[in-house]
């Protein structure tokens, strides 16, 4: 009977072992997926209504920025444009989000946007389809953005207004993320940095 109960034990002491490694393997190995995602993984739908995989951007640095044609930071295009100008040669792209959410203070067509921008700001960087950026029909770009080198779960990451711009490094992973007011003066040098 003694046997019968210390086999017992065993077989319940290598099932709960094997039951705890199972579980750590399984979760470090989801984090180490999550750490490892950059956003090349991501595809997203240029204005022309055509899927771009934003691998084809790897080694660039990046400024992701949800834009809006009507809002009081629209004339943030200049500046951005001046980036674009500056750096564009160094390997910095500027990725232009449209978005409707906020006040629909961008309520034109793709076509209308594109028009808008390269006739009043003189825009030459690429932008993409109008999205959004919060909700249910967030891209999943947004998601991973909002969430990059957040350690407080319970972080509101949701996007405040147009023109929260995401800095991204050569290796695909947010450097920073800057807020609506946050301007040129603030994003150069750390562009700068990124660059080098």
């Amino acid at each position: 009977m003694k046997r019968h109960y210390f086999i017992l034990l065993i077989i319940v002491a290598l099932s709960m072992m094997l039951a705890f490694y199972f579980f750590n393997g399984t979760s470090s190995d989801s984090a180490s997926e999550s750490s490892s995602a950059t956003v090349y993984d991501f595809t997203v739908i240029d204005n022309q209504g055509k899927e771009v995989s934003l691998s084809r951007y790897k080694g660039k640095v990046l400024l992701i920025v949800n834009t809006a044609t009507r809002c009081g930071h629209t004339p943030q295009y200049e500046e951005l444009q001046h980036l674009y100008s500056v750096y564009k040669d160094q390997g910095f792209e500027i990725l232009d989000f449209p978005c409707n959410q906020f006040a629909e203070q961008a309520p034109e067509s793709d076509e209308e946007i594109q028009s808008f921008c390269t006739l009043n700001y003189h825009t030459e960087f690429p932008r993409f389809h109008k999205i959004d950026v919060n909700g249910e029909n967030k891209i999943p770009l947004y998601d991973f953005l909002e969430h990059a080198n957040v350690t407080d779960d319970t972080a509101d990451v949701s996007i405040g207004w147009n023109f929260t711009k995401f800095l991204v490094g050569k290796d695909g992973k947010v450097i920073r993320r800057f807020e609506t007011d946050q301007r040129k003066d603030m994003i150069e040098p750390v562009i700068i940095e990124a660059l080098q």
